[in-house]
């Protein structure tokens, strides 16, 4: 009995070797056959558009009762008039490998949306309605494969996050101020939206919110017509951050980022990336002690994480967590969780960037009257 016991055990301790040496070799390959669609662009129908007019198109907007980006953990509550107005492009939440853009109706991704909002765009309802669009938004796999197909898919979705930031535009008061934030594949989106739309922002935009996407330095930044954000209280400027553990693979992470374009469409290569640590509202390095609460299981844990920028762009998170949740990245990625580790300091700097808008108007029209 003993020795048939032995053997299962070995057989089962070689089965996981060998599933460890096939996921090594082949991992990039299998991910791909998971996720990445197997027809091609033209033999997948586009999705029917969006009709930004309706509110089946949004996650959230202002006449939405009880949508996702109201919520609040304890201690935070939304404002009752928001002086302020976000537009919020979320990430990838469609997963699926039937097709190369997302239908409005599927479920499963619906469901992701409304959880990145809670978890992200949350952060501006302090002072902002909360404005997230629903978009034919390209299939995870997109990333996977780059190519025609995808640039396809990706064109496809941005056409739906142009028109449905002009419907946002044309929502709010003309002196109203305004944010613009995305991550991931919203940051992509909101990049190429902030280079197309300068001329419309006329002064409004308080700050934007590029967050794990690539802002190539220092061609993106005149491309979109904003500086970095080099202080905490900062209006007119735009923050980015890629959060990895400081003890992660960084040669194999910045190796993943070399092949990704920037605004103009040319690989980012060894070039350094924008880096505003979310804990400062600047380039400085800060410990877990300035960390105001980290997002965890909808409770947020202060002086959890400390974060410092490296010479390439990367944030670089001390000590990392084990416990912020199951996505992880390999390598110490902590993509998933960009806004999530520093919520209550993201919330404090975007009121801190409003406040400076505010005075800085307000500078501009006593200049003016006197």
């Amino acid at each position: 009995m003993a020795r048939k016991f032995l053997w299962v055990i070995a057989i089962l301790t070689g089965l996981v070797i060998l599933a460890a040496i096939i996921w090594r070799l082949f991992a990039a390959d299998l991910i791909r056959m998971a996720f990445v669609p197997g027809g091609s662009y033209a033999e997948s129908a586009a999705p029917p558009a969006p009709d930004y007019a309706a509110k089946a198109s949004w996650v959230a907007r202002p006449d939405i009762a009880d949508n996702p980006a109201l919520w609040t953990p304890e201690g935070y509550s939304p404002a009752p008039k928001p002086a302020a107005a976000v537009f919020f492009v979320s990430p990838t939440a469609f997963l699926s490998r039937s097709r190369w853009n997302a239908p409005l109706d599927d479920l499963e991704t619906n469901d992701r949306l409304d959880r990145f909002t809670r978890g992200q765009a949350t952060v501006f309802n302090g002072v902002a309605d909360v404005w997230v669009p629903r978009y034919r938004q390209a299939t995870f796999g997109s990333f996977l494969k780059p190519g025609p197909d995808a640039a396809k898919a990706l064109a496809l979705a941005y056409s739906d996050v142009e028109r449905a930031f002009d419907a946002f535009l044309a929502a709010q008061p003309a002196d109203r101020p305004i944010f613009i934030a995305g991550h991931s594949q919203g940051a992509l989106h909101i990049l190429h939206l902030l280079k197309a739309r300068k001329a419309a922002l006329n002064g409004r935009l308080v700050a934007a919110y590029v967050v794990g996407w690539p802002v190539a330095l220092p061609e993106d930044l005149p491309a979109i017509g904003l500086p970095a954000c080099t202080q905490a209280e900062q209006a007119g400027c735009v923050a980015s951050w890629q959060s990895y553990a400081a003890d992660g693979d960084l040669a194999e992470a910045l190796t993943g980022f070399t092949p990704i374009p920037d605004v103009s469409g040319k690989p980012l290569g060894a070039r350094a990336m924008l880096c505003v640590n979310p804990l400062t509202g600047d380039g400085a390095a800060a410990g877990p002690d300035r960390n105001a609460g980290m997002l965890v299981d909808e409770a947020l844990r202060p002086r959890a994480v400390g974060a410092a920028c490296d010479a390439r762009g990367l944030l670089l998170i001390n000590p990392a967590p084990s416990d912020i949740g199951p996505f992880v990245l390999p390598g110490g990625n902590f993509h998933v969780y960009d806004f999530g580790l520093f919520w209550a300091n993201i919330r404090a700097g975007i009121e801190a960037r409003l406040s400076a808008h505010a005075a800085r108007k307000l500078g501009g029209a006593v200049d003016a009257a006197a």
